[in-house]
């Protein structure tokens, strides 16, 4: 299978998401024929017979541009997904540790975007790198022990005569049980509701809102979480801009409904400064304590 189709293809494990990245990662070199650096940042350029095309900024704090590194990294990573799975949240990991897990899967997920930047029709290849990260944060759960399942709630409501069916997709239902309990006419009370996303530009307010609407229906509260890549993109051809509407989340925490978190691969400025840092966190911080203190809750 050619790269281009790889990227495509959907992915029912983590060690084929590495072999994807993989591949993307040694392709790239062969590819990039010049690169612009912006704080932490980076955007490759690649011309081939006249044509340039730009790809993604990618945070060199944490992408993994050498594909025999990112394979010993990924190797680490899943040793503590394993440990993960045993101690269900009572091991206490590192900063390194910690750093290791959010640069692995940061890594897997934007090589797989750069190599869609170069190889993919970018309407086509946006909503493919969309379905990857919900297929890539699933493998992750799978991987430390979180059943999980996606769930569609069937919403019926009246309308000129005729009981229509609004439906309501979830990215990933988060279960401490054996099997998901939820269906697709109720979400039980000790499951986790999760949203994931590129990024949060124009979709933040659809959490915040698909939550009132999930526990109106139900009938009862509900732990509703946001998974982010993370909120920054490329201005013109050399320059990066955050996308993180900060003061309208803070808005919506408020004046709406609060969520249990929203957690990010590449965090934003704005997560690490007060109040933001209540509410924002990093992705290992989910994977290795905050899930689990959520589904005992």
């Amino acid at each position: 299978m050619d790269l281009a189709s790889d990227l495509r293809t959907p992915k029912n494990n983590l060690k084929e998401f590495h072999d994807t990245a993989f591949r993307a990662l040694s392709y790239m070199p062969e590819v990039i024929t010049n690169s612009n650096f912006r704080n932490n940042f980076v955007i490759h350029e690649s011309t081939n017979a006249g044509s340039t095309k730009f790809l993604r900024p990618v945070n060199t704090a944490l992408f993994i541009e050498s594909p025999s590194l990112f394979k010993e990294k990924y190797a680490t990573c899943i040793s503590y997904f394993e440990t993960i799975k045993e101690s269900r949240g009572e091991r206490t990991f590192g900063s390194e540790a910690l750093s290791d897990i959010d640069s692995v899967i940061y890594t897997i997920h934007q090589s797989i975007g750069c190599g869609m930047d170069l190889l993919i029709n970018s309407n086509s290849a946006r909503k493919h790198l969309g379905n990857r990260l919900e297929e890539l944060m699933r493998c992750v759960f799978n991987a430390i022990g979180v059943t999980n399942k996606r769930i569609v709630l069937k919403i019926p409501y009246e309308h000129e005569g005729k009981t229509r069916t609004y439906k309501c997709e979830n990215d990933l239902i988060l279960s401490p049980y054996k099997k998901v309990k939820s269906s697709s006419t109720n979400i039980d009370e000790k499951e986790i509701v999760v949203s994931a996303k590129t990024s949060s530009k124009d979709r933040m307010g659809k959490i915040f809102i698909d939550k009132i609407l999930l526990q109106e229906f139900v009938g009862h509260d509900l732990k509703v979480i946001g998974i982010f890549l993370n909120d920054v993109q490329r201005k013109k051809t050399d320059n990066i801009s955050y996308t993180l509407v900060s003061g309208l989340f803070m808005v919506y925490t408020k004046f709406l409904t609060p969520l249990e978190g929203v957690y990010y691969l590449d965090s934003p400025p704005q997560a690490k400064k007060e109040p933001y840092d209540r509410y924002m966190h990093k992705f290992s911080d989910l994977v290795t304590k905050q899930v689990w203190e959520m589904l005992t809750s």
